[in-house]
């Protein structure tokens, strides 16, 4: 069964901790609870985002770059 990693608030989505810099996770990739997976930016704010579970990041739901709003499904873990 996924489990869902979920935006806490709206914005721009960011795999990578800026340009030029490997993403943070890839799908496929073991995550651990409390391990960052990717950014949310709002107005020059950034905010990580966060697995609350073990597991494995079986997809992202969003793209690099791509608009969120709270409660957004950003990645599923399994």
């Amino acid at each position: 069964m996924s489990r869902q990693i979920i935006s806490p608030l709206p914005g721009i989505f960011y795999r990578k901790p800026g340009p030029g810099k490997d993403p943070y996770i890839n799908e496929g990739d073991t995550v651990s609870a409390g391990q960052t997976i990717g950014l949310v930016e709002i107005m020059k704010q950034f905010s990580e985002v966060r697995a609350e579970f073990d597991g494995v990041l079986e997809k992202f739901e969003v793209d690099d770059f791509g608009v969120v709003n709270p409660g957004d499904v950003i990645a599923l873990t399994s």
